[in-house]
């Protein structure tokens, strides 16, 4: 199982879009016409081989807007995992208990469901299983012509924070199959390529992902580059619409 994409939600998508772009330095976006389904328009870019994705909404009572009204702002919104059998992982999610909120089979060889975040707690999530493996449709087609890892490399990481990080771990363990590993106050679960973390919540706003982290080749410079934009703090957390992003040197 990977982490191959995060998505962001923000009341202002043209600014998350300037932000994603100055801080990290990414090639060009996709916005995914298939998002206008859940009232939602978004910019997708590649990280190396992982996504980076911003929704907003543009109508009333989608679940991204409820999220922002919730947690008092832009911030976290999904994790989405890539799976290699699909079946197995709704079934999985059902026998704990888990409903799927949505659920695409395409006979293209798209395939992924939406887990209800009540059932899972921290976050929505999602599991996608793509033919060939190596393909990512929700980032468009060429999506490899538009990477640019000159400074971003990939995505290796979520952090989700928790009323209760032992049994939110144990929850997310036993939906998505994974081992947890405890580290003090909060539990590790490890993936091929990165973690998710789940911690305390720490903010004040609530269950939810609280950030993700990325592979970078200069972390100064991307720090350096959030300053510029104020959007560092005196913590010298870097955060791209309300969301933490950690920075792992390379």
């Amino acid at each position: 199982m990977r982490l191959r994409q995060i998505a962001l939600v923000a009341r202002d998508i043209d600014q998350a879009r300037e932000d994603v772009a100055a801080i990290l330095g990414l090639g060009p976006d996709y916005a995914d016409p298939g998002v206008g389904h859940f009232g939602l328009v978004n910019a997708v870019w590649p990280v190396g081989d992982t996504f980076l994705e911003v929704v907003s909404p543009n109508t009333s009572g989608t679940t991204a807007g409820r999220l922002l009204e919730k947690r008092g702002g832009d911030g976290g919104y999904m994790t989405i995992f890539q799976v290699d059998d699909i079946e197995r992982a709704r079934d999985r999610a059902r026998r704990h208990g888990v409903r799927l909120v949505w659920s695409t089979n395409r006979a293209d060889g798209v395939m992924a469901s939406h887990l209800h975040p009540k059932d899972t707690g921290g976050a929505l999530i999602s599991v996608d299983q793509m033919v060939p493996p190596e393909r990512w449709e929700w980032a468009g087609p060429g999506w490899r012509e538009r990477v640019n890892t000159a400074l971003a490399v990939g995505i290796v990481g979520a952090e989700i924070q928790a009323e209760d990080p032992d049994a939110a771990a144990r929850r997310w363990s036993d939906v998505l199959g994974l081992d947890r590993e405890s580290d003090g106050g909060a539990w590790r679960l490890p993936l091929d390529g990165g973690e998710v973390r789940i911690v305390p919540i720490k903010d004040g706003r609530g269950e939810g992902l609280r950030g993700f982290d990325i592979a970078v080749r200069d972390p100064g410079a991307v720090r350096h580059r959030a300053k510029d934009r104020g959007l560092i703090g005196a913590d010298g957390e870097v955060r791209i619409a309300g969301t933490v992003v950690g920075l792992k040197a390379v």
